[in-house]
């Protein structure tokens, strides 16, 4: 099915937009006019290491389990079912079809067995 959407950090989003804003700053475009360049805002930098708490943020199975039929309730609710009557209707040829090839089955199997007794007396 589908794989789990996890929630985008906004730090990163903020992180590079300011590149972005970098990039096109030291660049200028040579049919428009000169623009002052705005300063890039310092970044944070966090003195001390932040380790992942892996319990925290790795959900148990139980909490996966749970999201997993979330996502099957949504995914369900998408489907276009068939009505009763395209249901009959395919219901029907899928077991004429069953019918017809099991005839020809049991034909082929019934003259091989007869040759092979016939041949091995």
């Amino acid at each position: 099915m589908g794989r789990l959407q996890r929630k985008k950090d906004p730090s990163k989003k903020r992180t590079q937009r300011e590149l972005g804003a970098e990039t096109e700053a030291a660049q200028p475009n040579s049919d428009a006019p000169a623009a002052p360049a705005k300063a890039a805002p310092a970044m944070r930098k966090s003195s001390v290491a932040v380790k992942p708490k892996a319990a925290a943020q790795d959900p148990n199975f139980v909490q996966k389990s749970v999201q997993f039929l979330r996502e099957v309730k949504v995914e369900l609710k998408k489907v276009t079912w068939p009505s009763r009557k395209q249901t009959m209707g395919s219901t029907a040829v899928v077991l004429i079809l069953v019918v017809i090839i099991s005839l020809f089955l049991g034909v082929v199997d019934f003259g091989l067995s007869s040759l092979i007794q016939t041949v091995l007396p």
